[in-house]
Formats: C-alpha cells, structure tokens, sequence
C-alpha cells in the first residue's frame, strides 16, 4: 500500500476531510464543472464543488 498525496484542485484551501474544512459549491463556474462555452472548469476540475475553511473564530 502507498501513500498518496491528496489531488487538490486551485480552487480547494485544503484536502478533504481536514478538519475546519467543507465542500461548497464552486463560485467559478457556479456547481456545474463547466464554463461558459462548455471548456471544464479549471478551480473546481470540474466537480462543481471546492474544500474551503468553513467559520470559526
């Protein structure tokens, strides 16, 4: 078995499943994965989602 760095996309603060961290939608391309003209959406790499550091303080 090998250890794998996590793919993180431009879009993702950190892997999932970090703590802090959730999925949201993906503001580039508003959750669809693609942009205007249908070319994939380079932030989300077209999963319409990002990991971002959801609240705290």
């Amino acid at each position: 078995m090998t250890d794998q760095e996590p793919v993180l996309n431009p879009g993702d603060d950190a892997a999932e499943g970090t703590p802090g961290v959730g999925e949201n939608t993906c503001r580039v391309c508003r959750g669809t994965g693609r942009l205007e003209g249908g070319a994939q959406c380079q932030t989300c790499g077209g999963t319409g989602v990002v990991e971002e550091g959801m609240g705290g303080g």
